[in-house]
């Protein structure tokens, strides 16, 4: 209890002696914020409707002119990993999306829609977005944030702006708040060693990468003319060696086919063809490749979109332009994202126009144009660039590969991660091979096969001694690669939830965001799950507790809902069950659904009975009615509608019965109705 009294007695003597200078962006009077949410991503925007469903007084400020982030900056095409990650309010944005496009979810959109999501949940809560401010200065006291000082962007002879708070969250991609307040942090890649790992470091492996024997030089084989343009002259070092580089940036890039929407993809001032000679040689070297989803991955939205991404050894990634990001200025950034912006634009007048591409890649391209009705205050070009890692804090406990495999399994999880570990590359070197010198792209890592774990609370928090009001959901503590596994835009949303609730939980209790209870924090998570009081949905998964399995099914640990699913192959001579039972706390109408999982030999149709406790209903899914669409691959069907009662014994059956193929069962959900 001493330890609390002292927070709060600083905190009051802190508070009390600055009351009278500072100001914020709103030019509101004197004011202390209980939470300043730093950064409008997409975890920024949920941090900060959060805290304010809780009843904070909150401030959300975005150093550019654009929200939420990559979510709504062309990555449409969502990375998920694994739908049972996705929790709380970042679920409720993909089920808002459902509502758009009339689908229960919706993984896969369009920037505009993503935007006006977000744009709904500030309203909801009366939140203002200050914009165009960017954090030159952090006031900290003994391990405690009092105050930080912005600079207009657009206007940088105004004096600084100083905004007084209780309790701040960082939850921007660059972590400028995170570091400008002293914590430590760490950029580029630890070498193996640092935390027992083996994918991080140095890595030359096969991913996006260039076949063999493509020479580097401007003139074959004549070191003296010089490399082309995309080539490092820097040597490459010991597999499993760290530095400073980190992994490559790109634009996730929204295109459209649709006529009566496109604009021309015209030239960039300044366009020089001969930044893709190096593009032209992979051509030759692989005359096989000629369909476009062999050079980027190129991901169809709704309403005649796409998100596209980078896919082979020279594509969207503009590899090894970027290392001076995470240390730059606003102003060197803002050159490093020009420059990406350039790149990508030449990229695409090249493919559309050099008499060098393949015909059948140009005539593709031909087809696409930049979508009128997206980015119209940016000249229908996204304003956002895929920084996919700056700086990553180091903080109570670094995320390492051993818990992203399951070696390591924190208790104090406050979300999950589940996509592979993943690594753009980070270089593109000149290599020697069988006595040739050929180009080679070096730092891509794509490591998956494991299930959901945890993210620990520790991760999001400095070390006490650094900052006690702080937390950092986005640049949070992990090694490399395992950063790579958890930095996903739905992860990022549900750490910032979590770290809303800390903030909320830490500020009614007085204490430092290291002394709060993980078990009240995961409990408000668990039973709250939409920050608003409404009546938690019921998920029952074959993994848990009390699931009935009758018969011969067999467990699979990979691409079910969840750790595993359960099959059950065709057998007429016995009926095969599994039966999914709730608990149900609140009395109310339940949507029921069901989760199918694509398989093998799947049976075109599965038997499932519904009861409220009471009575019982039979309903036949087919597989055929079952559309999977995104990076996933199941999806939830809805099966019916029942009344519950707390102390009855509602359940769901999947069952074998009158299957001709392979039956799934997997989980079971229990959704208020609206």
């Amino acid at each position: 209890m001493k330890k609390n009294i002292n927070y709060l007695g600083l905190l009051c003597l802190i508070f009390s002696s600055i009351m009278s200078s500072c100001s914020s962006p709103e030019k509101s009077e004197e004011k202390v914020y209980d939470v300043v949410v730093y950064g409008a991503t997409s975890s920024g925007v949920i941090a900060a409707y959060t805290a304010k469903t809780m009843g904070k007084s909150v401030l959300l400020i975005e150093p550019s002119q654009h929200l939420g982030g990559l979510t709504t900056g062309g990555l449409g095409y969502t990375d998920i990993g694994n739908k049972f990650a996705v929790t709380g309010l970042s679920r409720d944005f993909y089920r808002k999306l459902g509502d758009h496009y009339g689908k229960f979810e919706q993984w896969i959109f369009e920037p505009s829609v993503a935007k006006a999501t977000f744009q709904e949940y500030l309203d909801r809560a009366g939140i203002t977005v200050q914009y165009g401010f960017r954090v030159q200065e952090v006031e900290n006291k003994e391990g405690i944030i009092t105050k930080i000082a912005l600079e207009n962007a657009a206007n940088l002879t105004e004096p600084l702006r100083e905004v007084a708070g209780k309790m701040f969250i960082d939850a921007t991609y660059e972590g400028d708040l995170m570091a400008k307040s002293g914590v430590t942090y760490a950029i580029g890649r630890e070498a193996n060693e640092v935390y027992g790992e083996t994918y991080n470091g140095v890595q030359l492996m096969n991913g996006h990468q260039f076949p063999d024997g493509v020479d580097p030089y401007k003139v074959p084989g004549d070191p003296s003319s010089g490399l082309l343009w995309g080539i490092s002259e820097g040597t490459l070092a010991e597999d499993g060696t760290g530095d400073d580089k980190i992994q490559a940036y790109n634009y996730r890039i929204c295109l459209t086919n649709d006529p009566d929407n496109r604009i021309e993809i015209t030239k960039p001032e300044g366009y020089d063809p001969s930044m893709f000679d190096l593009l032209v040689r992979l051509f030759e070297a692989q005359p096989e490749k000629r369909t476009i989803n062999q050079y980027f991955i190129w991901s169809r939205m709704p309403n005649n979109k796409t998100d596209i991404n980078n896919r082979g050894g020279f594509s969207t990634d503009m590899i090894g332009m970027n290392h001076e990001y995470p240390e730059g200025s606003y102003e060197k950034r803002q050159e490093i994202i020009d420059a990406h912006t350039f790149y990508t634009k030449s990229l695409l007048y090249f493919y559309k126009t050099d008499p060098r591409v393949p015909k059948e890649l140009q005539e593709f391209m031909n087809e696409w144009g930049y979508p009128k009705d997206e980015y119209g205050d940016t000249d229908h070009w996204t304003p956002q660039l895929y920084v996919r890692e700056v700086r990553r804090m180091v903080g109570e406990y670094v995320m390492t590969q051993a818990n992203c495999v399951g070696e390591e399994v924190v208790e104090d999880g406050v979300g999950m991660a589940a996509y592979t570990m993943d690594s753009h590359n980070i270089q593109r070197v000149v290599v020697e091979k069988d006595g040739k010198k050929m180009v080679k792209n070096e730092g891509n890592v794509e490591i998956g096969g494991f299930g959901p774990y945890p993210i620990a609370y520790r991760s999001i928090i400095p070390k006490s001694n650094e900052a006690k009001n702080l937390l950092v959901p986005v640049a949070l503590s992990a090694s490399h690669i395992a950063y790579g596994s958890i930095r996903m835009e739905p992860v990022f949303m549900v750490l910032g939830q979590s770290a809303a609730v800390a903030a909320s939980l830490a500020l009614d209790e007085g204490l430092s965001v290291q002394d709060l209870s993980i078990e009240k924090l995961q409990t408000e998570l668990r039973s709250n799950p939409l920050a608003d009081g409404s009546t938690a949905e019921i998920l029952v998964d074959n993994d848990d507790e009390g699931v009935e399995v009758t018969g011969a099914w067999e467990q699979q640990n990979r691409h079910g809902y969840g750790p595993t699913l359960l099959k059950s192959s065709e057998n007429k001579n016995s009926i095969n069950t599994v039966k999914f039972s709730p608990e149900v706390v609140e009395n109310g109408d339940y949507d029921v659904y069901v989760y199918f999982s694509r398989t093998e030999n799947a049976s075109s149709q599965t038997k499932i009975t519904i009861s409220d406790g009471e009575t019982e209903n039979e309903v036949i899914v087919k597989e055929s009615d079952i559309r999977v669409e995104g990076q996933t691959r199941g999806e939830w069907v809805k099966v019916g509608t029942n009344s519950l009662e707390v102390g009855t014994n509602p359940f769901v059956t999947v069952s074998t019965e009158g299957s001709d193929g392979t039956v799934v069962a997997d989980a079971v959900l229990w959704v208020p109705a609206k």
